[in-house]
Parts: structure tokens; C-alpha cells; sequence
């Protein structure tokens, strides 16, 4: 089992899928989440990227600023204003 990612801009739906691993910048610094993580609510950095690793390895790159990032139960959800795949 891996998590569920889901992230989205205010235009659209920009990455959805399973991955191992997800790293994201947030006003506290960067957060690293991978599966059993307890549930945590933070501000994404001003700018910053989201790199979300699926379990064959692929990184999938997310420019994402200006939202906020949930986890709760093995599912991730980066909600910003502006993302797009870098």
C-alpha cells in the first residue's frame, strides 16, 4: 500500500496518483511524508516545489505555492493557487 496523492491548482487538477514518497516546502521548511505519517496540516512556502516519488522510483516535480498540504491517513492533498508540473 502506498499513499494517495492529489494535487491541485485553482485551474486544475495538476498530479494525482500512488507514490512511496512526498516532499513539499512549507513555511516551516521542508516536510518529508511517507505512508503511516501521523496527520499534519501545513502552509506551502511562498514558493517553493513538490516532489512526489512513485514506487518505481519516477520523481514527479510540482512548482506549488501559495496553498496548504493535508495528510491524513495515507492520503496527501496539496491544494495551491498556482501549480504546475515543472
Amino acid at each position: 500500500m502506498a499513499l494517495t496523492v492529489s494535487i491541485v491548482s485553482a485551474a486544475e487538477e495538476v498530479w494525482t496518483g500512488e507514490a512511496t514518497q512526498v516532499i513539499a516546502k512549507t513555511t516551516e521548511g521542508e516536510i518529508g511524508i511517507l505512508k503511516g505519517h501521523e496527520p499534519v496540516l501545513a502552509v506551502l512556502a511562498d514558493e517553493g516545489t513538490v516532489r512526489v516519488t512513485e514506487s518505481s522510483g519516477t520523481v514527479h516535480t510540482v512548482e506549488a505555492a501559495d496553498g496548504f498540504l493535508s495528510v491524513d491517513h495515507d492520503r496527501v492533498e496539496i491544494v495551491a493557487r498556482n501549480a504546475k508540473l515543472a
